[in-house]
């Protein structure tokens, strides 16, 4: 069992930082590393810190009845490097009725994909990758606030908090059946904990984000 408890913490300290050479690197935060990244304030203020674990870094935030996001602008081109990696853990799920209302348009982790479907401001569009409250792992509706957001399940409930999950997703696949369009460039990436909705208060943890060809 200790050796097993030994393997499990190396893979996951490896998840939380792994890269290779022709890797596109988001977020570095194994690395304490914040630079390029920026905060939007929507109702009140995320903290978001550098916080140690094992011998890295990661990015904590903590949201008490607030929403405001990181974003970083990038230039993804989605035909040569498809996939999103990230690792991610919260506290706890929200006490969310419903989470497709505006009253519980709430998540204790979100991952932002922020794509153009034209050259006008009007046309941008985003992609939610969330852990839901209670939404079943893989479902995906309209955001309640606007028609250019649509959300996708990717953890769900209270069974995994308090455990990193390392998670890979096709966005080009993903933007496809979601918005029925193929999108090829991706021009910002966000992170939010937001508790504005329900006015409680959430936690969760962000691994190194990136993306790769496979």
């Amino acid at each position: 069992m200790l050796m097993l408890r030994s393997i499990t913490t190396l893979f996951l300290i490896g998840f939380l930082s792994f890269t290779v050479a022709d890797d596109i690197s988001i977020g570095s935060f194994s690395q304490r590393d914040l630079s390029g990244w920026q905060e939007k304030e929507f109702s009140g203020q995320t903290h978001y810190t550098l916080s140690p674990y094992k011998k890295h870094f990661v990015l904590a935030s903590l949201s008490s009845n607030s929403a405001s996001g990181l974003f970083k602008t990038v230039d993804i081109d989605l035909n040569k490097t498809p996939i999103i990696h990230w690792s991610w853990k919260i506290k706890s799920t929200l006490n969310s009725n419903n989470e497709r209302i505006k009253s519980g348009d709430d998540f204790a982790a979100r991952i932002y994909i922020v794509f153009s479907d034209g050259p006008f401001f009007w046309q941008t569009r985003t992609l939610n990758y969330v852990w839901a409250n209670q939404a079943p792992t893989g479902e995906h509706w309209p955001n309640p606030f606007t028609s250019n957001a649509q959300m996708f399940a990717i953890q769900s409930g209270d069974d995994k908090a308090n455990q990193w999950q390392a998670e890979s997703r096709n966005v080009l696949k993903d933007i496809q059946i979601l918005f029925g369009k193929k999108i090829t460039d991706i021009k910002a990436i966000a992170i939010m904990t937001d508790t504005d909705q329900t006015g409680a208060t959430a936690q969760a943890w962000f691994g190194d984000i990136w993306f790769s060809d496979q």
